[in-house]
């Protein structure tokens, strides 16, 4: 538990310069001296109360300093439970990941992301709250609790999904209720009536088999070598927007062959802009950066730096990139034409 300093510990650098300020102006006030109207005595008078005013200026900034550092340090521990770093290599797919947060300051954001290895092949998740900065932290959060635990329960995709889609309407009763005037809470303040999660959830098999099941959210690139959208099929509404439908479609995407890798990433990096109004070329960064067979880390440090460097550093949304890449053997059954599919193919149902 993060236990909060006291007032009289925080008062404490003040003491200094506060007991000096009033031995001066106990001085000025009862000492024959200081009552001259000399030119010493001024010039004494003024040195008295300017090192009274220094001493009171760096009494402040000592303790805010303070105050700033206990506060990143709960920021970095924030980061690494939400979005904690990705191991580089699961069951033989190499993984990494970034993100960068539009809110000044702040190294968290509304994106979330995850890849964990489950008994039914490796699973991940990428996500993005409506809006951005340090308000959709508690949405984040709620969705990726509970894939953490529905990844390795659930053993089809869909209920994976369904999981997350419960444990986000939980989240958003909740707010609702904190939002209520008879809760005191400001009502119309980032209502929770209006916030939403799009979630892109994905699921690779042994045998580098791809399924997806899409709401709302980016289809991901397939690095091979260049950089083409992979789109099976229509994606759902965002998480709660609608209810879920019945049938959930979980799409069979085809195989990721070893030595290709998936690109994903929420909208922040596509929709982008510079100070000319002109949209980020995601596409042409990727196949860029595939050409050179880079490894999924230095992907995602190219994409980042040409981000930074095409909107001045002044991102208006949180950006979260994840890559996978298949390092597995080559399985001799495997060919080019098996590979994953790009085009729209029929929606089959797991």
């Amino acid at each position: 538990m993060i236990r909060t300093r006291s007032w009289p510990r925080r008062l404490a650098p003040l003491a200094p310069p506060a007991a000096w300020g009033g031995v001066a102006v106990l001085w000025k006030l009862t000492c024959p001296l200081a009552q001259q109207g000399g030119l010493p005595t001024r010039i004494a008078t003024s040195v008295v109360f300017f090192a009274m005013g220094t001493g009171l200026v760096l009494g402040i900034r000592h303790g805010l300093v303070r105050e700033l550092r206990q506060v990143r340090a709960i920021a970095q521990a924030t980061q690494q439970v939400l979005l904690r770093p990705l191991p580089p290599r699961l069951d033989g797919l190499s993984v990494a990941a970034g993100q960068l947060s539009a809110a000044r300051g702040a190294s968290v954001g509304g994106d979330l992301y995850e890849a964990v290895v489950t008994a039914h092949g490796v699973r991940l998740v990428i996500g993005d709250v409506r809006g951005h900065g340090l308000a959709s932290l508690a949405a984040a959060a709620a969705v990726l609790g509970s894939f953490r635990e529905a990844a390795y329960d659930e053993e089809r995709l869909d209920g994976v999904l369904r999981r997350l889609d419960r444990a986000l309407a939980r989240h958003l009763r909740e707010r609702a209720r904190d939002e209520h005037p008879a809760s005191g809470g400001r009502y119309g303040h980032s209502p929770s009536a209006e916030e939403f999660v799009t979630v892109l959830l994905l699921e690779i098999g042994r045998d580098g088999e791809v399924l997806a099941l899409n709401c709302g959210h980016p289809w991901p690139y397939l690095l091979s070598p260049g950089a083409e959208p992979v789109a099976p099929g229509d994606p759902l509404p965002p998480l709660g927007a609608f209810p879920l439908p019945g049938d959930l479609p979980v799409h069979r995407c085809g195989r990721l062959l070893p030595g290709q890798a998936l690109f994903l990433h929420t909208d922040g990096a596509e929709d982008a802009r510079n100070a000319a109004g002109q949209f980020f070329r995601l596409d042409e960064v990727l196949a860029r950066a595939a050409v050179t067979g880079a490894a999924p880390a230095a992907v995602i440090h190219s994409v980042h730096s040409a981000l930074l460097r095409h909107t001045g550093g002044r991102l208006t949304d949180d950006v979260a990139l994840l890559v996978v890449r298949n390092d597995r053997s080559p399985v001799p059954a495997q060919s080019a034409e098996h590979g994953l599919r790009r085009t729209r193919p029929a929606p089959s149902h797991r």
